[in-house]
């Protein structure tokens, strides 16, 4: 039952940082390359998207990482999983001081509401992002080594 939580635990996450990492690398380029309003639009979409999903999905990946942690507790690889746990709580913390207000704000703006400095607070976002995404990949790496 262990192996199954920790094989679950760690596809949960790495699919998370596979969508973490194309929205950083891969869809916000996109948008910003898009003619006139459609690339802040379309991002603002993401946001109601992703917005209602991620923080389920870091909560899980968090919780799962946690319950490993637990349950695995007297196995080889149990300190790397707690330090994944410890990175994806460091995640989380990014998530709600950082990146949740400035989505709050870019998701419901339109060509007609946008504040002046909406590009600003859109690159401050992915500025904050590129950071977490960093912290992500470092807590799969972390739960990936603690397979083996």
């Amino acid at each position: 039952m262990l192996t199954a939580l920790e094989v679950f635990t760690t596809v949960v996450v790495g699919v998370m940082v596979g969508v973490e990492f194309s929205v950083a690398f891969v869809m916000n380029r996109i948008f910003n390359a898009l003619p006139e309003d459609s690339g802040q639009l379309g991002r603002a979409h993401g946001g109601r998207m992703l917005g209602a999903v991620m923080p389920f999905w870091y909560i899980g990946s968090l919780v799962l990482s946690a319950v490993w942690a637990v349950a695995g507790w007297h196995h080889d690889g149990a300190g790397l999983v707690v330090t994944a746990a410890g990175l994806l709580i460091v995640s989380v913390i990014m998530s709600i001081l950082l990146l949740v207000p400035i989505n709050n704000r870019g998701k419901t703006w339109t060509p007609e509401n946008r504040p002046d400095d909406w590009k600003e607070q859109l690159n401050r976002w992915d500025r904050y992002h590129y950071v977490r995404v960093a912290v992500i990949i470092a807590a799969f790496a972390l739960l990936a080594a603690a397979l083996t």
